[in-house]
């Protein structure tokens, strides 16, 4: 059996489908898979059990990444398809059966709306795979000692972030004395290009408890890093998902996004948001998401210290 298994281009959406891929894995145990996805995505399918291929579709304007994929796949017999980006191509080659998204299938969180796509009525969580090479760097990186708190000061694109002071003021009051950390390591997640931008967190961190992870770690490292941590809290990103998928509790902050669509997926993740609503704020004069800067200012230290906490007691504290 070969499986042919279409997803995003983005991280956190294709994070969000890994489920799906799971439920797939689990219930077709003799099948061959491939997955074709953005670039940005591929490295998190790397380790995927029974992998025949990655197929790394490179977006062009002129859709010739999925002409790409077509020409991949096309002459080759499928057992099944499942596209989860909604393309012509899955109903251009030959298998036996297939699962298409469609505009009917915009509904509920994007997790919900994946698992009907696959006919699914109980929507599997997002599920990661690692080898050993993961997690010994991750041991490395962060190692056994006082919990960590785990933040992600960085999305991918200024709207969407929470003012990176308040993150530092947040660290300070998780981890100090009356803190649900109190003398907890502080391990900040980020792309290696995003740096410079992080320069003031890590400047009012505690040198001694702060783990630099904005360093260029691979997602599947990344994700052992995070399953080592007590405490996730970051902006609506693709990072977020992954601390969502590695297990740990998940504190997602929202603005011009969407919780409901978005929000941390798990009985592990909690959102909090602005007061304002996500239309509000993209309604706003001259909003453009190319060159406006952050929409969340409006969202307080005090509410997210608030709705942290609250995940920490919900989840039994201290494990």
């Amino acid at each position: 059996m070969r499986v042919l298994f279409v997803t995003g281009t983005r991280i956190g959406d294709a994070i969000l489908s890994t489920g799906v891929l799971a439920h797939l894995l689990d219930t077709l145990p003799r099948a061959r898979f491939t997955v074709a996805c953005g670039p940005l995505a591929a490295p998190l399918f790397a380790a995927v059990p029974r992998l025949d291929r990655i197929v790394v579709m490179r977006k062009r304007k002129d859709g010739g990444h999925w002409l790409k994929l077509w020409a991949y796949a096309v002459l080759r017999p499928w057992s099944r398809v499942v596209d989860l980006r909604g393309s012509l191509v899955a109903y251009l080659v030959w298998t036996r059966a297939r699962a298409v998204k469609t505009s009917k299938s915009h509904e509920g969180h994007v997790v919900e709306q994946l698992a009907r796509v696959a006919g699914l009525t109980e929507p599997p969580g997002p599920r990661l795979w690692t080898a050993p090479e993961h997690w010994a760097q991750a041991a490395r990186l962060v190692p056994d000692g006082p919990p960590v708190l785990a933040l992600a000061p960085v999305a991918n694109w200024r709207g969407k972030e929470w003012p990176i002071e308040h993150f530092a003021e947040l660290a300070l009051r998780l981890t100090g004395p009356n803190g649900i950390l109190p003398g907890g390591r502080i391990a900040v997640f980020g792309a290696a290009e995003d740096r410079a931008r992080a320069e003031v967190l890590f400047a009012a961190l505690p040198a001694g408890r702060t783990i630099d992870l904005m360093t260029g770690l691979d997602l599947l490292t990344a994700h052992e890093c995070l399953r080592r941590t007590a405490l996730f809290v970051g902006n609506d990103s693709g990072t977020m998902h992954l601390a969502a998928a590695s297990g740990v509790r998940t504190l997602g902050l929202f603005g011009p996004s969407k919780d409901r669509l978005y929000r941390p997926w798990g009985p592990c993740g909690e959102a909090v948001r602005t007061p304002e609503s996500f239309d509000e704020l993209v309604g706003r004069p001259g909003y453009d998401h190319r060159t406006t800067g952050t929409l969340m200012g409006s969202l307080t230290v005090e509410a997210v210290e608030i709705g942290a906490r609250a995940l920490w007691r919900r989840e039994g504290g201290a494990r």
